[in-house]
């Protein structure tokens, strides 16, 4: 890409160093369209081929921001691909991403709306709104929807503190970039069925941010219980699923030693319960 993009004198084009678009992307397409995901070629393939696919995202608000949180499992069919993958990440101070879907698409994905967020943040010298940044994601989606019909789908799932309404707020998406705002909690992924069934019974607006980490974490496991591809909290390996946190303070990711007391206390309460906590009939 340099060598195209330099000039014969060795400096970058003018309208590299322009003030222009405050979309990374739009600037992308201009200049190097082929370097975006949606525009590459794949090449011919016989038969199938399987690809690490990321499984089960969970999002929940509460009274003071939005817990999103996920396995760490990626399969690729009957296989384990992976133990230890992250699934959920800072979009930038105030939102963050949990990915489903292919893998390898999903993590550049992510990256590329993390610069797309800070490059907009440059030029225009403000962060955008939760709500622009939902409409971001759902761009780049949209403009990955050739290769979710060749099988390489990317559905994440966004999450932020909204600032401006002062509450947490969840968004999710299907393969076309179509996007939906999520009203109390959220799943996404294979085992995502399994994880809203969970939620509708443990779910309750008034619950503190510890309630709710561990009713995602509940969540999870019922998901993992049922769905072979969603990974549940691995005491011998030590690995457990990434939590994070948004409030009106931002990110912040839950660390493996307080995520690790609220897997233990979620597999006790299972030793008595294995279906995990009832709710109340009436």
């Amino acid at each position: 890409m340099e060598a195209n993009t330099r000039s014969t004198t060795g400096r970058l084009p003018a309208a590299f160093l322009t003030p222009g678009s405050s979309s990374f992307l739009d600037f992308l397409g201009d200049h190097s369209p082929e370097l975006l995901p949606g525009n590459r070629t794949l090449p011919p393939v016989k038969g199938a081929v399987e690809l690490p696919h990321g499984t089960t995202i969970v999002a929940a608000t509460f009274a003071g921001g939005v817990v999103l949180a996920g396995d760490r499992r990626a399969t690729m069919g009957n296989v384990i691909a992976q133990r230890d993958i992250e699934k959920v990440f800072p979009a930038d101070e105030y939102s963050a991403v949990g990915i489903a879907g292919t893998a390898g698409l999903a993590v550049e994905m992510v990256k590329l709306f993390q610069l797309e967020l800070e490059h907009y943040e440059k030029i225009e010298g403000a962060t955008l709104s939760l709500e622009g940044k939902a409409n971001r994601l759902s761009t780049m989606i949209r403009g990955n929807l050739g290769m979710a019909l060749q099988g390489l789908a990317v559905v994440p799932m966004f999450a932020g503190y909204d600032t401006d309404r002062e509450k947490g707020r969840i968004f999710s998406y299907d393969v076309t970039g179509g996007r939906s705002e999520e009203l109390g909690f959220a799943a996404t992924g294979s085992g995502s069925v399994y994880a809203r069934g969970s939620l509708k019974k443990l779910y309750r607006h008034d619950l503190t941010e510890r309630q709710m980490v561990t009713a995602v974490v509940q969540a999870l496991y019922d998901a993992a219980d049922d769905d072979a591809a969603t990974g549940g909290p691995d005491l011998t390996r030590k690995i457990f699923p990434i939590v994070s946190v948004i409030t009106e303070d931002g990110f912040r990711r839950l660390s493996e030693a307080e995520v690790s007391e609220i897997a233990h206390s979620v597999l006790d309460g299972r030793l008595e319960r294995p279906d995990g906590p009832q709710a109340q009939v009436l």
